[in-house]
């Protein structure tokens, strides 16, 4: 447990872009064969100041996010790492085909980062908000899907696409967050990570919705009530062994995440628990299957239950 802390209020936030950025910058000096491609997407994507340190190995394709991918593929090909950034929402369904054709299905080592994922952009509404990434990519074979909940999480992932030829999907909001972990180097970017043992209630979560469930779990202290919070970073391939024992261990299980409560995170563990027979209480928080709502990002999660006390009132009902 020595790896997990709470920053305090006054602690400065940083956006998981801007470890991208950092971490991309620090990366690139000692490998040349690293690339950002990016549809236009250098401000919003936080890799201005990458483009400053190294001009030729960004690759600007424009409002293209199709070319963009297939470019990265021929790259890929070729030997270069490249590292595509652009909206969740338009490389996940504009680029679709090219991402199971020319990555997937070639296996090119091509890593997707799609940016402010989730409702991130709030009041754009509909169209902005990518809340189907996990599911149209779970229905594409070979590709893994990584949520980092926080800065360190967001390191490690990045990182671990050096060592891995797989292709990866990473997926990024765009605010800052607190840190739940101290060391980016004492993460297993591929493991679910126990952010706070308690007992009877599980709350799994992935990406920034950890830190809900964390407030979360601070809350329901007050009801007698301590709940085992864990981290589940890499969506594809799941840590099967870890989730089912953790499940096994609880009466109760909620899990959460910033994506449409079809195909993600919750139906992959449900469909878990079932092939293993494991009886429990079981409540999946995500956006339901209804056109959502508009307003801010904390408005719109609040308003479906994913938020500190949504997560709470589910889990008294269960206990």
């Amino acid at each position: 447990m020595d790896n997990y802390h709470q920053e305090t209020q006054t602690t400065v936030k940083f956006s998981n872009l801007e470890i991208l950025n950092k971490t991309l910058i620090k990366i690139a000096q000692f490998d040349k064969d690293i690339v950002v491609l990016t549809a236009d997407s250098r401000i919003s994507g936080k890799i201005d100041q990458f483009a400053k340190y190294y001009p030729k190995r960004i690759v600007e394709v424009g409002i293209a996010e199709q070319n963009l991918v297939g470019v990265a593929a021929g790259l890929a090909s070729c030997g270069k790492k490249p590292f595509v950034v652009s909206q969740a929402c338009f490389l996940t369904t504009r680029a679709l085909e090219q991402i199971k054709v020319d990555v997937a299905y070639c296996e090119n080592p091509v890593r997707l980062i799609g940016i402010s994922a989730g409702i991130s952009y709030g009041a754009l509404g509909a169209t902005h908000h990518a809340i189907s990434d996990f599911a149209s990519l779970r229905a594409i074979p070979n590709i893994r899907i990584i949520a980092p909940a926080d800065n360190k999480e967001t390191e490690a992932a990045i990182l671990s696409t050096l060592s891995n030829s797989t292709p990866v999907y990473i997926r990024l909001g765009k605010h800052a967050v607190k840190n739940i972990h101290r060391d980016s180097s004492k993460i297993d970017i591929n493991k679910a990570s126990v952010i706070q043992k308690g007992k009877d209630i599980l709350l799994l979560a992935t990406g920034e919705t950890v830190q809900i469930c964390l407030d979360a779990a601070e809350e329901l202290q007050k009801y007698e009530a301590i709940p085992t919070v864990v981290s589940i970073p890499t969506i594809r391939p799941l840590d099967d062994v870890s989730v089912l024992e953790l499940c096994k261990s609880h009466k109760s299980v909620v899990v959460c995440e910033e994506h449409s409560t079809n195909g993600g995170l919750g139906d992959t563990i449900a469909r878990l628990l079932i092939e293993h027979s494991i009886v429990c209480k079981f409540a999946s928080l995500g956006i339901p299957d209804e056109p959502i709502c508009n307003g801010s990002q904390l408005d719109v999660l609040a308003n479906y239950g994913i938020s500190r006390d949504g997560i709470v009132k589910t889990a008294l009902a269960m206990k």
